[in-house]
């Protein structure tokens, strides 16, 4: 058994942003957050997807609007530099999802990763976008990702920091089992993540409780099966009268969640994740180098969606 090497690993989830809020206000919030999480032992802290504003894309609105609402232009800006001022003075390092638009114009759903010196150091833009292009003007909201949001062209990386190799995702990616095993293969040790799911399904009628179970299971079973810590941050509760799950969660590699959200409001939770149980499971239960087999896993990246039985 290794020695306990740990990380002391916050998730800060989110309560409703609505759309009168301003950026100050919820800064202040997250700041307030980052506060509690470093008072109880946290050196690295999980803000969720598209933190700073409403979840914009469930309104069908121009893209000028958008851009000049929802968007950020530059990371950090006036309104969000008291967060990185305060993770420079807490010694604290953090994740954050925003809605980014680039000097060419391109608009991405990204997230960030802070050290804690307040430098950033890593950056994602969400790869597996959910929902539509088109107005629905028949249904209760929209989701239209597709339509604010390029696919993301940065790939799954994993970055080294509070001697901790962590890699970062958003949201719709977590159900996703590639986006694990990606990570994984680059030795990740945690996997970070912000996300605001609907609690109603626009497309069919989807019993509300699957939403939450069909989240926690991803998480779980991703955990175990790539040996990895996985800290998920929710936006939650009802906006504007849109309602969002919460349940953000920190899972350890054997698949169990360790600290669980109770409520639909700003909330901290903490664990002190010890990333020696990566290298145990790595070294003798998905011991990659040892067991995968990856001649035989073609059809993963040759076809997108399903085809026919090899013949």
């Amino acid at each position: 058994m290794s020695t306990p090497r740990k990380l002391g690993l916050a998730v800060a989830q989110m309560g409703p942003v609505h759309l009168a809020d301003t950026r100050e206000t919820v800064v202040a919030r997250l700041v307030e957050m980052m506060r509690e999480a470093k008072g109880r032992g946290a050196e690295f802290v999980v803000f969720p997807e598209l933190a700073l504003t409403t979840f914009f894309p469930r309104y069908w609105i121009s893209d000028e609007e958008a851009n000049e609402k929802y968007f950020e232009k530059q990371m950090p800006g006036p309104a969000t530099q008291p967060l990185f001022d305060e993770a420079k003075k807490l010694g604290v390092g953090f994740y954050l999802g925003y809605a980014e638009l680039t000097p060419e114009g391109r608009r991405f759903n990204t997230a960030i990763m802070v050290d804690q010196t307040g430098a950033i150091i890593g950056k994602y833009r969400k790869i597996h976008l959910p929902g539509h292009s088109d107005h629905k003007p028949e249904a209760p909201f929209q989701h239209l990702e597709k339509k604010f949001f390029e696919v993301g062209d940065l790939g799954f990386r994993v970055f080294d920091t509070l001697n901790t190799k962590i890699g970062m995702a958003l949201c719709n990616d977590r159900r996703w089992p590639e986006t694990y095993r990606v990570m994984a293969l680059q030795s990740a040790e945690v996997v970070v993540l912000g996300y605001n799911t609907p609690s109603w399904n626009i497309h069919w009628n989807e019993p509300m409780h699957l939403r939450t179970s069909t989240h926690l299971i991803s998480l779980q079973a991703n955990a175990y099966q790539n040996a990895i810590w996985v800290a998920a941050a929710a936006k939650c509760g009802s906006e504007d009268g849109h309602h969002m799950i919460g349940s953000s969660v920190i899972v350890a590699p054997t698949g169990e969640i360790v600290a669980r959200a109770i409520s639909e409001e700003d909330e901290v939770i903490v664990a002190s994740a010890d990333l020696t149980w990566c290298e145990n499971f790595r070294n003798h239960v998905f011991n990659f180098a040892k067991h995968r087999r990856p001649e035989h896993y073609g059809l993963i990246v040759e076809r997108t969606g399903a085809g026919d039985p090899i013949a």
